[in-house]
């Protein structure tokens, strides 16, 4: 299921033909150029802003790596969107209808994250439903949210889940559900035995 979108693969920059970078990579790479473009920032005004480096931010729009989750959220919250309108406004037709096998699925290997957007794409929607898939033992960390105040309804489906928000934890079994409006860092740690498996609904403030 999570591999059925095979263009989705991460974590490698060429494959072993050497046929160049995932095309997802290279549209994100290209979408990211335009957004600092459109704003009229060098590389180093915007590493100043997101907190990542210069030749990282070259690297990812030059599509030379596939950016993690992490680096994606910083550049969501400097450029005001959430990860999935990032992500739709590199689809090639977005629609109003998508079937399980079309929807995508991105992965960052790094952090044994895999998501699944389910909401069919669209750039200015404002509630958006995921698909989460944290590997055992995986430790994620968002060290801030792409839109301040975005409120979150994380309903674990199996496994258990560590949220910590706002310093504080919150324990999650399968059919656990909880709500958050984020403002600052937040953490995901999937601590059973088997994978976390959730699902995020997104609303935008």
């Amino acid at each position: 299921m999570w591999d059925s979108i095979p263009n989705m693969r991460h974590g490698e920059d060429v494959d072993a033909a050497g046929a160049g970078p995932d095309p997802v990579d290279a549209r994100l790479g290209v979408r990211l150029a335009e957004l600092r473009a459109e704003r009229g920032w060098s590389l180093g005004e915007l590493a100043e802003r997101s907190g990542v480096s210069r030749s990282t931010l070259s690297r990812a729009e030059r599509a030379e790596i596939s950016p993690t989750a992490s680096l994606l959220n910083r550049l969501c919250g400097v450029y005001g969107r959430t990860m999935s309108q990032l992500l739709s406004e590199v689809e090639e037709e977005p629609a109003l209808l998508v079937r399980a096998a079309d929807q995508a699925v991105w992965e960052d290997r790094a952090s044994g994250f895999v998501r699944r957007s389910v909401s069919p794409p669209h750039a200015g929607l404002r509630g958006e439903l995921v698909e989460g898939r944290l590997a055992a033992g995986a430790d994620i960390a968002y060290d801030r949210p792409p839109v301040p105040g975005l409120e979150q309804h994380i309903w674990l489906l199996a496994g258990r889940l560590e949220v910590t928000a706002q310093d504080t934890g919150h324990r999650l079994d399968a059919g656990d559900c909880l709500r958050l409006r984020v403002w600052g860092p937040t953490r995901f740690r999937s601590t059973g035995p088997e994978d976390a498996r959730y699902v995020l609904a997104v609303v935008l403030p």
